[in-house]
């Protein structure tokens, strides 16, 4: 059995309260990412775990996802990154350096999403390689069957529905076994459905409603980047229960408007009016 002392390094909160039927909220870490803003965003409270993204932030590398796992668990946060499904590497990494689960980003099609959750998870059910000397195997303490057994329990698996294809396919993907969450991109879909940027058009929310409908009837979660409070209003009427509810660079820049509205002697009546958008 694994040690008491040893449970903490494997567990999954987010995955876990996906599957007890909460809602997660959770931030983006992904422009600025370090420990420093991880642990911010744990005193700050209220979030569940932290978006570490591979897709947008591609010069986040293995080394910086280890350093905000061990932050984000010193923090009471879970992780999880976000990536293309690229590599079986490139899928290994983040999961080795403790991180709680993978995001798949820009999934075209059933079969692609198999290779990648595939890759996620250990024998009999994937061919992701054993080792168990790194945080995930809280660095060889735990026996490699167990490990393997326990790892495949604890590790996420988000699928992101972007994509024509993917959208197309969204029943199937949502019934591949080990799969725990859908979620929609709804910048990139406004894309593929011919109103870009529209994430509140109402094309966008007919397929959102589609991949509502799937994840309900295959018994997983989804999630979303939510516009605005009415947005994310919306979305938990259709069964929402992942958000992505805040971001690095969109908080810098809320923070510094913030104080350049608090000094309208310095900065002039108009100051702090510019807000960032958000691409996902």
């Amino acid at each position: 059995r694994i040690p008491r002392n040893l449970r903490k390094f494997m567990s999954g909160a987010v995955k876990k309260l996906l599957h007890e039927g909460k809602v997660v909220r959770v931030f983006n870490c992904g422009q600025f990412l370090s420990h420093k803003l991880v642990e911010i965003v744990g005193l700050q409270g209220g979030y569940h775990g932290l978006f570490l993204d591979q897709e947008h932030a591609s010069s986040n590398l293995q080394r910086d996802i280890e350093i905000a796992a061990i932050a984000a668990k010193a923090s009471g946060l879970d992780t999880f990154v976000r990536r293309p499904a690229d590599t079986y590497a490139g899928v290994m990494a983040p999961l080795e350096a403790g991180a709680g689960g993978v995001l798949f980003s820009m999934i075209r099609n059933q079969t692609q999403a198999e290779q990648a959750i595939s890759w996620a998870k250990f024998a009999p059910r994937g061919s992701r390689g054993l080792f168990g000397a790194n945080r995930d195997g809280s660095y060889g303490l735990i026996p490699g069957g167990e490990y393997a057994e326990k790892e495949n329990e604890r590790v996420m698996i988000g699928v992101q529905i972007e994509t024509q294809q993917a959208l197309e396919e969204v029943d199937g993907i949502s019934k591949i076994p080990d799969l725990d969450l859908l979620f929609v991109g709804p910048h990139d879909l406004s894309q593929v459905l011919g109103v870009t940027g529209q994430v509140s058009h109402e094309r966008v929310w007919k397929a959102i409603g589609r991949v509502s409908e799937a994840a309900k009837k295959a018994g997983v979660a989804w999630g979303t980047v939510p516009a605005d409070d009415e947005y994310a209003k919306r979305a938990l009427d259709l069964g929402c229960q992942l958000f992505l509810a805040g971001h690095d660079f969109a908080s810098l820049h809320a923070g510094i408007n913030a104080t350049k509205a608090g000094f309208p002697s310095l900065f002039g009546a108009q100051s702090g009016s510019i807000s960032a958008t958000t691409s996902y």
